[in-house]
């Protein structure tokens, strides 16, 4: 007697992949825009609050805005903030800084490492508008890398300035930094940044694809290591999600979006995620929004408890 054949489970319907759409109104082309609009007025806000300071005078309540540069400053007379990639450098060449100093770089640190990861890429530097310029640019002109150079470089970039620091005594990105080249150009007049950011942009626009940012900058990779412990992240619906790909097209960091990594996960957990947004107004499914790692989790336990219940 032959065993009755049970029918097949359905399967799940396909996915209907659509592309994304430039909005055809203006108020949906500044909806789509918003993240970027945000991400310039932050840089520029920051330069001319830098600069407002420097050559104007300006005060709050009697206090300076914002003194100092990118490496080290004091928000309004009494906060101080520095760079903790800089003061790392520093220390390491045996220098005693200021107790400010070091105050100022534990609260920066202690910010990008509990909440924003590497979004100082994407929202504080100002070089970040020249390769975005760049980028831009190669793109209209369908421009091919000339090399190719693996995005681990900059890991060894990094290594490189620590020893450095350690075996000369001075501290050795800060030497030759062109984000406190372009800082000091803009802000008080002075240094060769116009012609370290010439370079930037050339390097990015002729030779490869986000080149600085994505392949050689140190600072970059000192923040990527935050972010992987950063809590504001880019959210990943796998349900909506239908894998078209207009994510990764617009990425400047494009192995970040790791499909499979982010549907175990409900989140880009890579800590190169500039957390610049590109990604997510680009959806067409609206599959990607921020969050912060905590309410991912109880969200993805939420949907886990709803999916065990009987119908």
């Amino acid at each position: 007697m032959h065993a009755q054949l049970k029918p097949a489970d359905p399967m799940p319907a396909a996915r209907v992949v659509r592309l994304y759409t430039p909005p055809a109104t203006l108020s949906g082309k500044l909806w789509g825009w918003r993240y970027l609009i945000l991400r310039r007025a932050s840089q520029l806000g920051i330069l001319a609050m830098f600069l407002g300071t420097a050559r104007y005078g300006w005060e709050v309540a009697g206090r300076p805005l914002l003194t100092g540069n990118l490496s080290a400053s004091e928000l309004l007379g009494f906060l101080p903030m520095a760079d903790p990639f800089a003061v790392l450098q520093q220390l390491l060449t045996l220098h005693v800084l200021d107790r400010e100093v070091l105050i100022g770089a534990a609260i920066i640190l202690g910010f990008y490492a509990l909440i924003g990861g590497r979004t100082f890429c994407g929202w504080v530097c100002p070089v970040n508008l020249v390769t975005d310029a760049a980028g831009w640019l190669r793109t209209r002109l369908r421009l091919p890398d000339v090399f190719q150079l693996p995005r681990a470089t900059r890991y060894w970039a990094l290594a490189l300035a620590i020893v450095l620091s350690l075996m000369s005594g001075v501290a050795a990105f800060e030497w030759i930094s062109p984000i406190s080249m372009l800082h000091r150009e803009i802000v008080f007049g002075i240094g060769l940044g116009l012609t370290a950011i010439a370079g930037i942009f050339l390097f990015d626009l002729l030779v490869i694809k986000h080149g600085w940012c994505g392949h050689l900058c140190p600072l970059g990779a000192f923040y990527s290591l935050l972010g992987r412990v950063g809590q504001l992240r880019v959210r990943f619906d796998d349900a909506t999600c239908t894998r078209c790909a207009e994510c990764v097209r617009v990425c400047p960091e494009p192995k970040v979006l790791d499909f499979r990594q982010a549907a175990a996960n409900g989140l880009i957990v890579s800590g190169e995620c500039t957390n610049c947004a590109r990604c997510i107004p680009i959806c067409p499914e609206d599959s990607l929004s921020f969050d912060f790692r905590p309410l991912t989790r109880q969200h993805n336990l939420n949907a886990l408890q709803q999916a065990r219940r009987p119908a």
